[in-house]
């Protein structure tokens, strides 16, 4: 965990220094997507995909685990931009290897999306963004041989920036809170759901 969130923060500096470098470069605009931009500043505005790759670690209501491990996926979105403030809607899908095992137990998160709105404010090509909206996984329980899963419905919240390198292409790095709704393990007795902290790192397209 220690080596990750030091290459995060070395991600951070990078995109920082990337994104400075980047501010005098002459970006142009995507005109149909794009409203009250200047000339020549960063448009954050239209579609785009991507990838991602972090870490996720949480916890297991009332059970003992804390399933942990890394995350990758892929993202997709749309934004529209007004002068410097940047809205839009984002959808992703993850693959995760967290999981935990606490005699007997063993739970483990193999997959998980979110379908979020964002708010974002843009200084040229740096953009800072709250975002939230609607979460869903899949928790699986494990014990004795048995095992039983369930896919739930919750939130999440979060916040991030993203740094325009080029006039297509952009990094980001952000953090997001995901809860995942409790259901009834027959397995354990108990009602049990999966909230856990993801922080992960990104590139973007923009079309």
């Amino acid at each position: 965990m220690k080596k990750f969130v030091s290459g995060a923060v070395a991600l951070v500096a990078a995109g920082w220094t990337m994104a400075a470098q980047a501010a005098d470069m002459n970006y142009g605009t995507r005109a149909p997507y794009t409203v009250n931009q200047p000339l020549n500043a960063y448009s954050w505005a239209g579609p785009y995909l991507g990838g991602n790759i972090g870490y996720a670690w949480g916890t297991v209501d009332n059970n003992p685990t804390k399933p942990s491990g890394f995350v990758g996926g892929v993202q997709g979105g749309y934004n529209w931009q007004t002068g410097p403030w940047v809205f839009g809607a984002e959808a992703d899908i993850q693959a995760t290897g967290a999981d935990e095992t606490f005699a007997p137990w063993k739970f483990s998160n193999p997959w998980f999306g979110t379908v979020r709105g964002r708010v974002g404010y843009a200084l040229n090509n740096i953009l800072f963004f709250g975002t939230g909206g609607l979460a869903f996984g899949e928790l699986r329980g494990e014990t004795f041989g048995l095992s039983e899963t369930h896919t739930n419905a919750g939130w999440t919240v979060g916040a991030g920036a993203e740094f325009g390198l080029a006039q297509h292409w952009s990094a980001k790095i952000e953090y997001l809170y995901v809860d995942l709704a409790n259901s009834n393990f027959t397995i354990t007795g108990a009602s049990n759901g999966y909230r856990f902290g993801l922080v992960r790192a990104g590139v973007n397209y923009h079309f």
